[in-house]
């Protein structure tokens, strides 16, 4: 059978109708405004009703970026779309207008997660912890084979544990959070910080940039270090080293036998995968006294939403 897995970012939605080995067999997409949810609503039914004229679906998982409620049926909170205690399964369901679709909410990288543990990089551990590196730091973690959730559905908001009081300010009202350094957003905002005070060592990321500091965008960061650049490198290093320390904190607490980096940051490879390996071995307590988590990049790319969504709707 198969099922469809859509994942909704903040101006676009991806939707892939999957089977059951996780393969996506036909997909499309459409454009939407964070800020109108409601015309979220109606691509999510619109995309549906495209795919599932060629298939027959029974499963749809709605994939989102946000607090997801326990009961799977809406969000709670989200730092970039208009959301706030919103049913969104139940106006997607009103939209569709079939009682026998069923309809789950599943947080971002949480579906990410599960994918990567499904059919991904980790489809051989039973531990694993997802860090998903993009705009801000999406989590996910499976413990003994299971996704956990929590009490109130909001487990694994790994990106908003504080690491340094009084620091950055981050979108979800409070300061300091991981996210604030470990993402594609902390990775901007420091390139562009460099290309203003050092700008004798941003001459390549200025160039790139079409001689303007605000526009310096993290994939240009990624091209510089991959072209040796050292301040692109440096740059793309203090990512990996906050990676890798909290990696090690979070270590502590849950033991996986798998770190997995997925978002648009974990381009850089090796780039940030040594650093972040380093950081990690150096502030693992007990080191030399126990397995060590191995850290690699996500296998899946941008099709992991759409097919954790998918396959998490089935259970």
């Amino acid at each position: 059978m198969h099922a469809i897995g859509v994942d909704i970012g903040g101006t676009k939605i991806a939707a892939g109708v999957v089977d059951d080995d996780g393969v996506i067999v036909a997909q499309t997409r459409r454009d939407t405004d964070p800020d109108d949810v409601a015309s979220i609503d109606a691509a999510i039914a619109d995309v549906y009703r495209e795919l599932s004229a060629s298939y027959e679906v029974r499963e749809v998982g709605l994939a989102a970026a946000g607090f997801v409620a326990a009961d799977r049926s809406g969000v709670l909170f989200a730092p970039n779309i208009a959301w706030r205690e919103y049913p969104l399964r139940d106006r997607v369901a009103a939209l569709i207008g079939d009682p026998a679709v069923k309809i789950v909410v599943e947080n971002d990288a949480n579906a990410a997660g599960w994918a990567e543990f499904r059919y991904g990089v980790a489809r051989d551990v039973s531990d694993m912890v997802m860090l998903t590196l993009g705009t801000g730091l999406g989590g996910a973690i499976v413990t003994h084979g299971r996704l956990v959730r929590g009490a109130w559905g909001v487990a694994a908001e790994i990106g908003h544990m504080r690491v340094v009081p009084g620091g950055h300010y981050c979108g979800c009202g409070h300061e300091g959070c991981w996210e604030q350094y470990v993402s594609g957003s902390a990775l901007v905002r420091n390139a562009q910080a460099a290309a203003v005070t050092q700008p004798e060592r941003a001459v390549r990321l200025i160039e790139l940039a079409g001689g303007r500091a605000d526009k310096i965008t993290g994939p240009l960061v990624t091209q510089c270090a991959q072209e040796g650049d050292p301040l692109a490198t440096e740059l793309l290093g203090d990512v990996a080293r906050w990676v890798g320390e909290g990696a090690a904190t979070v270590a502590a607490l849950l033991d996986p036998e798998m770190f997995v980096l997925g978002g648009g940051v974990s381009a850089a490879g090796d780039l940030l995968l040594a650093p972040a390996r380093n950081a990690y071995a150096e502030q693992l307590s007990a080191r030399g006294h126990r397995p060590e988590a191995a850290i690699v990049v996500a296998s899946m790319g941008n099709d992991a939403g759409m097919v954790g969504a998918a396959d998490l709707a089935r259970v």
